[in-house]
């Protein structure tokens, strides 16, 4: 749920510890009891908080296991953004936020690349609670600076959380409003969070202990908001600075020297970067050639034609530049067109059905992605939260009732879960028995070919389509699926605009059809109402598609309200074979891998984590590698 639970960080420890030894054996399982509490309950004193079993790590951990600890500090690492930016706020709708704009936010509460449940102490050194989770109190470091070198205090902490809940995005504030019944600051360093009844149980800790935490005397000095474009980042207290900007072409980080944490063991043989350079190019075509040229150095392919093809070049070929896929063990991206459903046409799903039948994927990804990707089939991609066959006996335990009172059709009940098309791969054009269906459903919608070979309705209006997009590199994707619907006699066309009008026209809900990243989590929760939830379908730059359906609404609390793995995983099961029936989306496709290219100049340990490739986190600059490029001429 935005703004917390922020994954690209983990957490730092304390030099030592401030509970007894017996506490101390106990936190090893990241649990800790203390005194009883009033009306009897036992409150637990912890380094970390799981919902589910134990956590990775202990309150004594010398360092992430995934770190080289003595990785050196020092040199520069570049990469590449996209199209423009004039913001450093990417929590405001206002402008278009800057590549790695929230690089300097640190928050109490911390996940680690390789503990999928686990929260820790970060900003904090314990955090107590008593069994029903009424309260949380944060015990606060109290060797935590800003970037100016101010101290943080739990003023800090208290006015950070309220900004969010006040300035906040609509569709974050419609889901949290009226979670906490009170925020108590104690003293300089503690904190406490009380939480009201209707807050859910499994989001309360990381709710209280993921929001960024900023400088209150920074924002009042200099009349910042969170709901406005802002021209340099938010007073914070991690590792890195803006060091310059060059609005829509460079922006470069710094490495704080004064940093508060690089001492701490969550934090040895990380932040090793002295700069992080982002260069800014109009499309994808034109960074590649940067990047052969040396302009930048790590880059991040997601271009499966360049993958494929373009990787032929006299500095890779004479081993200066490394290309490697890497495994990627988080939830796959359900990256799919989706449907504006404030639009009368899309509302008809078998309109819908029709229209998702002609983007061939067998084709695309043998013609133009070289069979690089795996299909999206869930909103879970390759996990086992994904929905697959027929319902189980928990999942028709949850659907039935919604059958009973006509939220679904009973065919939920027994059909496997629905898979998208497919085609041939052999020609775009999908086969004729394709074609045949999905003109029998908008036949049957009611919209009929007329002498000119296009679709109109009863009152004589087109069946028109208008899929939006901004970058040049997607054309030959996008063609042949406009291609094969005009084809069908939908009239069909691309509108390819600017990175900023591509941002305002989703933001209204100016389009039929765009592209949209739908990322999901290992443990879904509340953050799912941002998604799909009617109550954000008027404003959320999640639920894109302006998704209002009885039935998600009513899985959606009982996935939050899950208490064991095994009730989390099948009330999401339910949900995803939901949404799936839906049919607002068209899935595409997805990598299980990280496909990355870099000049031979970086090091990093031999195992990456499941939850991150982290080469702006632990991955090293390597100085005798460097210059063994500029001995040889290879870079300047």
């Amino acid at each position: 749920m935005t703004p917390h639970r922020p994954r690209a960080r983990a957490a730092a420890f304390p030099r030592t510890s401030p509970m007894p030894l017996m506490a101390l054996a106990l936190a090893a399982a990241g649990l800790v009891a203390a005194a009883p509490a009033a009306f009897g309950q036992d409150v637990t004193e912890s380094h970390a908080f799981s919902n589910f079993g134990e956590v990775k790590y202990g309150p004594d951990m010398e360092h992430l296991d995934y770190v080289n600890p003595d990785a050196p500090k020092g040199g520069e690492i570049s990469i590449s953004a996209q199209g423009t930016f004039d913001s450093f706020n990417n929590y405001s709708r206002k402008g278009v936020s800057a590549a790695l704009a929230t690089i300097g936010s640190e928050s109490l509460l911390v996940s680690t690349l390789d503990d999928p449940y686990g929260l820790y102490c970060f900003l904090c050194t314990t955090m107590e609670y008593p069994e029903d989770l009424k309260w949380v109190t944060f015990n606060l470091r109290d060797d935590v600076t800003f970037a100016d070198g101010t101290p943080m205090t739990a003023a800090d902490v208290e006015y950070s959380f309220n900004l969010f809940l006040e300035q906040g995005i609509t569709e974050y504030r419609a889901i949290v409003e009226g979670f906490i019944e009170e925020v108590d600051v104690i003293d300089d360093h503690t904190i406490k969070f009380t939480f009201t009844d209707q807050a859910p149980i499994r989001e309360r800790i990381g709710f209280a202990g993921g929001t960024p935490v900023f400088s209150q005397a920074w924002f009042e000095e200099t009349g910042t908001r969170l709901d406005d474009s802002s021209n340099e980042p938010f007073m914070a207290t991690g590792a890195y600075v803006l060091e310059s900007k060059d609005f829509n072409r460079q922006i470069i980080y710094a490495r704080n020297p004064d940093y508060w944490g690089s001492d701490h063991p969550m934090s040895i043989g990380r932040n090793n970067f002295d700069h992080i350079r982002v260069e800014y190019f109009a499309d994808s075509q034109a960074g590649f050639e940067a990047f052969k040229a040396g302009t930048f150095t790590y880059r991040i392919e997601n271009s499966s034609l360049i993958w494929a093809t373009g990787y032929d070049f006299p500095a890779l070929n004479e081993g200066n530049v490394i290309k490697e896929e890497i495994p990627d063990g988080t939830v796959g991206t359900a990256q799919s067109f989706v449907f504006n459903l404030d639009r009368e046409t899309w509302q008809d799903k078998r309109v819908r059905d029709a229209v998702g039948m002609m983007f061939n994927f067998e084709w695309s990804n043998e013609a133009l992605f070289y069979g690089l990707y795996d299909r999206v089939d869930s909103f879970w991609p390759g996990t086992d939260l994904a929905a697959t066959g027929t319902p189980s006996e928990g999942e028709v335990a949850i659907l039935q009732p919604l059958v009973d009172e006509g939220l679904l059709d009973a065919s939920i009940l027994t059909d496997e879960a629905v898979m998208p098309p497919v085609n041939t791969a052999e020609q775009n054009r999908p086969p004729r028995s394709v074609y045949r269906e999905a003109g029998r459903l908008l036949e049957e919608a009611g919209w009929t070919v007329g002498s000119d070979g296009l679709r109109r309705n009863e009152n004589g209006d087109l069946l028109s389509l208008e899929l939006l997009s901004y970058a040049p590199t997607f054309d030959r994707i996008l063609n042949p699926y406009i291609e094969n619907l005009r084809l069908l006699g939908v009239d069909a066309e691309l509108n390819r605009v600017d990175t900023a009008q591509y941002v305002e026209n989703r933001r209204a809900g100016d389009f039929d059809v765009t592209n949209h990243s739908i990322s999901m989590g290992f443990e879904p929760g509340i953050g799912l109402e941002q998604w799909f939830a009617s109550k954000t379908a008027d404003d959320s730059s999640r639920n894109l598609m302006r998704l209002r359906n009885d039935a998600v609404d009513r899985i959606i609390p009982q996935i939050v309200a899950s208490e064991t793995l095994d009730e989390l995983k099948t009330r999401t099961h339910a949900l995803d074979r939901v949404l799936r029936s839906i049919g607002f989306a068209v899935p595409q496709w997805y990598k299980p891998t990280h496909t990355v290219a870099y000049w031979d100049m970086f090091g990093r340990p031999d195992e990456i984590p499941p939850l991150g490739l982290g080469y702006l986190d632990f991955w090293w600059y390597d100085a005798e590698k460097h210059q063994a490029l500029k001995d040889s001429g290879a870079l300047r």
